[in-house]
């Protein structure tokens, strides 16, 4: 029986998300062929998670560990970073690197990394030039009552000049850009 962890969604085709990985769930995550595993949360994948990562071929780039070397867990909350986003970003849009998994790992359940994954997926889809009211909905829509304004706002204000677009762009991405670029001609042209 394939079963997917919480939190499990589909951003864009070779992109996905979701909570933290468990045994359970590893042959539904096989079967997503993935090459990249992106952990944006400071805290070490389990022996087991790490270990089916390596028999798989699957490369783990944890951004959390590097990001949020500095953070003590005491000190309880922690904002996201623009460093985490901007680094996540130009992974998740290099296509060199997909199928890719975004996820965070949280050794507690009062946290179940929807605010670094949900912000992560925010500026995507800024980027991809969603309306902030999609955005947010959708972060409204993984993070139920744990969603928090600060992350919102955090997406809203977000530099987009700060990514660095990577040569091999998904075609999903190219596509959005063209239609985007389209729509402004004509009504550049619906104007004159």
């Amino acid at each position: 029986m394939l079963t997917p962890p919480e939190q499990f969604g589909i951003i864009e085709k070779g992109v996905y998300r979701s909570d933290m990985l468990h045994p359970s769930q590893f042959s539904f995550i096989k079967a997503l062929q993935l090459k990249t595993a992106l952990v944006l949360s400071p805290e070490v994948p389990t022996r087991a998670v790490t270990n089916f990562l390596e028999d798989n071929n699957i490369k783990l780039v944890h951004l959390g560990l590097r990001v949020w070397k500095f953070w003590k867990p005491n000190l309880g909350w922690r904002p996201v970073s623009e460093e985490l986003i901007k680094d996540g970003l130009e992974m998740a849009l290099d296509v060199e690197n997909h199928p890719i998994l975004t996820w965070t790992y949280c050794n507690t359940r009062k946290r179940s990394g929807i605010h670094e994954t949900g912000t992560f997926v925010g500026c995507l889809r800024k980027l991809q030039n969603w309306n902030f009211n999609s955005i947010v909905a959708e972060y409204r829509c993984y993070a139920g009552n744990k969603a928090r304004y600060v992350n919102e706002q955090f997406i809203e204000l977000f530099d987009m000049d700060l990514i660095t677009l990577p040569h091999n762009l998904p075609s999903w991405f190219l596509e959005q850009q063209k239609l985007l670029q389209q729509e402004e001609e004509e009504e550049f042209t619906s104007t004159l």
